[in-house]
């Protein structure tokens, strides 16, 4: 046999209760004593007790601030709770999730504890609920065929999104035989294919609006593959179908207005999104005629045409260059030209020949001695202006006479 630490012997007996769903979401009756609110945390402490026992109890924040009534000792009342122990002291005590003065009837005892059963499957769960279509094309109405809230319906509908299709699917939707007829119409209006489904009734005691808090209907309502809208009674009316719907609507007249659009509203969308649309083409037609010249004056400019062109500019404006380079080498040649001229006419014989000197020519060949003159040789003497011709009748050594 093995020996336990109390620890291990309090949590053993806390995980067997947990387990026992003899004691998990049942519901108690008893009268409440000892009650306390605690002000800080928010959570209340308490003893249920009848006329041989008693129990502590415990109801957190979350849940008692849910509650639409103030406990007080001496109130009797059925209180949905678990029954474990807390480990720390080893006591036993009740984990309560809801209560309810006592004395309020069976029915509404069952309405609760088919509430809590829903709600651990997961059927109120906010994550289940899909997105109801923008623009559908058949809507589809589970409701009575004579009732007003029909009438509502298809009124709101006409005025609103005339182009859609109103199938109507009518149900029987108060009476014991209504949550089978309404079960059965949601199932038709699946199977004929809407895109949103309204289903509701409207408003009447606790009593008519019954068959929208049973486990056939809401299961129906939450097992449809379409969206469902709520509209069950008027708007401070709520049952488990509209927990268990994807959207509900306080009305039938509000339920056909969630289910369609405005086709003014749409018109008005149309004309904005038109505007939005033109701009957005102008401002892209215009970038994109810009870049299409850009690469036009980039195609251009290297089109053969264009190279030649260019070419030829090139070339006239080299030519022009080349034209004014030889334009100046030929003046600063003739300058210098110029200059040579003006040396060579100084070094020139005929200047000095203007100042009374002459050349004399022996057969065309200057004579530079007196020696290379015979007699009776005839001569040509070269002037600063003309010449003549001589014949040589004497010769003489250099001397300073003539």
């Amino acid at each position: 046999m093995s020996i336990l630490t109390i620890s291990q012997l309090n949590r053993y007996v806390a995980f067997r209760l947990k387990e026992d769903k003899a004691v998990q979401n049942i519901l108690v009756r008893g009268e409440i004593s000892n009650f306390t609110h605690h002000a800080r945390s928010g959570h209340c402490y308490f003893t249920l007790k009848d006329s041989e026992c008693a129990v502590k109890a415990v109801m957190f924040r979350s849940y008692a601030e849910r509650i639409k009534f103030r406990p007080n000792d001496g109130m009797h009342i059925i209180a949905a709770a678990s029954a474990s122990i807390y480990e720390r002291d080893g006591s036993f005590q009740l984990y309560v999730t809801d209560m309810q003065e006592d004395g309020i009837g069976q029915q509404q005892l069952n309405f609760e504890k088919l509430k809590q059963k829903l709600s651990e499957m997961g059927v109120f769960d906010p994550a289940a609920k899909r997105p109801v279509p923008s623009c559908p094309g058949k809507v589809g109405v589970v409701t009575s065929g004579t009732g007003a809230a029909l009438q509502d319906i298809i009124n709101v509908i006409g005025r609103r999104y005339p182009l859609c299709e109103l199938h109507v699917f009518p149900a029987q939707v108060q009476g014991e035989a209504a949550p089978e007829s309404i079960a059965g119409s949601i199932a038709r209006a699946e199977r004929f294919g809407c895109d949103v489904l309204i289903v509701g009734r409207g408003g009447g005691s606790a009593e008519d609006l019954s068959a929208f808090n049973t486990e056939r209907v809401v299961m129906a309502v939450y097992n449809c593959s379409v969206p469902v809208i709520s509209a069950v009674g008027h708007e401070t009316d709520v049952s488990l179908t509209d927990a268990a719907a994807d959207l509900r609507a306080p009305t039938p007249s509000a339920a056909a207005e969630l289910a369609v659009p405005s086709a003014d509203e749409l018109a008005q969308a149309v004309k904005r999104e038109t505007r939005l649309l033109k701009q957005v083409f102008e401002k892209n037609t215009e970038q994109l005629e810009n870049r299409l010249q850009r690469l036009a004056e980039r195609l251009a400019a290297l089109s053969p045409e264009q190279r030649q062109k260019a070419a030829s500019r090139d070339f006239e404006i080299l030519s022009d260059k080349l034209h004014e380079l030889m334009k100046s080498k030929i003046q600063r040649c003739e300058n210098s030209l110029q200059k040579e001229l003006v040396r060579l006419d100084a070094l020139s014989p005929l200047k000095i020949l203007n100042r009374g000197y002459a050349l004399v020519y022996k057969d065309s060949s200057i004579l530079h001695s007196a020696e290379d003159a015979d007699e009776g040789d005839e001569l040509y003497i070269k002037l600063g202006s003309g010449q003549i011709h001589v014949k040589v009748l004497d010769r003489k050594e250099d001397t300073d006479e003539f």
